[in-house]
């Protein structure tokens, strides 16, 4: 493949490609010599940010500088305005992951809130993954103190009547919670969507940091039910303002001569990442504590900021948005990000360097708490380094083995047999590169079950693809087979024929005894159990299993469901997927009537009189 030359080797060029770049607002991006993303950033004016880049007067840090000389080409595109070019930008980082980008983590151990809005009545959950399946749901963190989440959301179930099961207990009648209040009948649809959903802004106050304005919402309710005699009514909302008290009644944080929303963001770094904390303080108290974690580079930390506030602001309604925001450091772009903050909120927002003793005292704080976090973090990655280490002594690995795979058949006597492969990272579960296999070898069935050819086949069709091309993008260092010599055996046998036995490092682990086997090694290598490395090979077998049991699990239930209905004639796949859809249960089924039937998308009158005949047969 043909390179391409830096544009600072060819000034002439340079200036032709500058000249082509408009002054609208936009996003643009900087390739190297091979067509590589280096670098993705927004600009109000694309035609200047850019030229800034190659400007010799202009004062670059080490990595920019860098960037500046790998620059071959540059694109750009054009949005109508500078809000839209933000959100552009952080989608398309996220897209390309470029390397000169300060890349925030979406690190699991944070929980977020997430309030379903895109379903009719809407649930509320607590969840590590922060993904938007649907543009109307809504997350919000993330939270540093997962256990004080926990009681928060328990407290607030409390207060509110709240949708409290993601499916019916029961068919045609409410559940206990309905019973003792504590849920308003949702899976009868005893209250309407439009009250329900009334309910639901109110929580979500709390999570936005407007628990003050709740509380002034219900006092003025109260007093409104009270005049209106509906006392009983009143008396809810009376208990209600004050579980809100008690569950305020822990933060630690108070100002009380502060009365303007802030938020206070610092970090704490080392050479390759850094913790940033922000907290969010509302009429002079602590009502959220949110962290984040990204890769620090060489970057300024108030580029880092500046990122992490962009991120974070995108995601939250108008009203969330602080009227000041207290910075650890200044802002590289703090006009525009203020600009648009303003705009959202409809009030001008001031970021705020602190000067003053009382403001610097809570930045302190702030930061303090930070370092704490990325001390803990610090301590997590030398514990992972020990362990791998550890494990590239006992196998006699030239390098640490950062990218770890592991297998595991799972089964019932044959049935409903399936494999799992799981990853770590540099020590870590990577989830998002988990794989399940459902076991297409025909000889494996109900009541014949062939460990070892289930396991050749999942390794043959997992590295396939790496025997027939040089590309090694995801190929491990090391892969670990859940079993002993035999499983062992039929591994080797088949990386043989695909030709890749002598480029993989291979291991099984025998659960018995906990022996590591190597191919060629009549004999379990000699080790102690309470080695590091290896009970970083027990994590990676223990995950491996839990995810290939759990797989089986769920192909058992789905199959257990679907044999009877497969009996029905002129029941196919896709009306039974519609049918267990709308019942949940092949139970729900089996008591339906022919009328509850019809109900179902394309069960029309005489399937209807099928299914039922075939659960109440004369």
């Amino acid at each position: 493949m043909r390179l391409s030359a830096p544009l600072l080797q060819d000034p002439a060029l340079l200036e032709s490609r500058l000249q082509e770049i408009p002054g609208d607002p936009g996003v643009y991006f900087m390739r190297d010599g091979r067509g590589d993303i280096l670098y993705i950033g927004k600009a109000k004016k694309l035609r200047t940010r850019v030229r800034s880049y190659f400007r010799e007067s202009q004062p670059h840090s080490p990595r920019i500088a860098l960037m500046v000389q790998q620059i071959a080409e540059i694109e750009f595109i054009v949005t109508d305005t500078e809000a839209e070019a933000l959100a552009l930008e952080a989608n398309l980082i996220k897209k390309h992951q470029p390397h000169f980008n300060v890349l925030l983590k979406d690190d699991k151990k944070y929980p977020y809130v997430c309030i379903t809005w895109s379903e009719t009545y809407p649930r509320i959950f607590i969840t590590r993954k922060r993904h938007l399946g649907n543009a109307k749901d809504r997350y919000y963190g993330p939270y540093v103190d997962s256990f004080h989440l926990r009681q928060t959301l328990r407290l607030i179930k409390r207060i509110f009547p709240l949708r409290q099961r993601p499916k019916p207990l029961f068919k045609h009648r409410p559940c206990l919670n309905f019973d003792i209040g504590r849920c308003p009948g949702v899976c009868q649809q005893l209250i309407s969507p439009e009250d329900y959903r009334q309910t639901l802004l109110k929580v979500a106050m709390v999570f936005q940091g407007r628990t003050q304005e709740l509380r002034q919402t219900l006092q003025t309710q109260m007093e409104a039910l009270a005049e209106a005699l509906n006392f009983e009514q009143a008396a809810l909302i009376r208990d209600q303002m004050s579980a809100l008290e008690h569950l305020n009644a822990d933060q630690k944080v108070a100002l009380p001569k502060d009365t303007v929303s802030q938020d206070v963001i610092a970090l704490a770094r080392d050479d390759h990442h850094c913790a940033i904390q922000l907290f969010q303080i509302r009429a002079g108290r602590l009502v959220g504590r949110l962290g984040f974690f990204a890769e620090a580079q060489t970057v300024d930390a108030g580029e880092i900021l500046q990122r992490v506030l962009e991120e974070h602001y995108q995601q939250v309604e108008p009203l969330e948005i602080p009227l000041e925001i207290v910075a650890q450091a200044p802002l590289p772009e703090s006009d525009w990000l203020l600009h648009w903050l303003s705009e959202r909120r409809g009030r001008k927002v001031n970021l705020v360097i602190p000067q003053r003793q009382q403001k610097a005292e809570l930045l302190e704080m702030v930061e303090r708490n930070a370092r704490y976090e990325l001390e803990r973090s610090q301590r997590q990655v030398a514990r992972n380094l020990s362990s791998l280490e550890d494990l590239a002594e006992i196998l006699d690995l030239a390098e640490l083995p950062q990218r770890i795979e592991g297998y595991d058949i799972s089964h019932f006597q044959g049935a409903n047999a399936v494999a799992s492969q799981v990853v770590f990272i540099d020590g870590v579960p990577a989830k998002q590169h988990y794989r399940h296999y459902k076991i297409k070898n025909p000889a494996v069935q109900p009541g014949h079950s062939d460990d070892f050819a289930s396991l050749a086949e999942v390794i043959g069709r997992r590295f396939r693809r790496y025997s027939q091309g040089p590309d090694r993008e995801g190929f491990p260092d090391l892969v670990m087979i859940d079993g002993g010599k035999g499983q062992l055996s039929a591994v080797v046998a088949v990386l043989t024929e695909l030709g890749l036995l002598g480029e993989l490092q291979l291991v099984s682990l025998a659960k018995q005894r906990e022996e590591i086997f190597l191919p060629g090694e009549p004999q379990p290598l000699d080790t102690d159990p309470e080695q590091p490395g290896l009970q970083l090979l027990r994590r990676v077998r223990d995950e491996a299993h839990r995810f290939a049991v759990s797989f089986h699990r769920q192909q058992r239930l789905q199959h257990s469901r679907r044999s009877h209905l497969e009996e029905i004639p002129g029941l196919g796949f896709q009306r039974q997927k519609q049918l267990l859809a709308h019942f949940h249960s092949l139970d729900y089924i089996r008591e339906a009537s022919v009328t509850q039937l019809k109900q179902v998308e394309g069960i029309g009158e005489r399937l209807a009189q099928e299914i039922y005949q075939y659960f109440h047969p004369q």
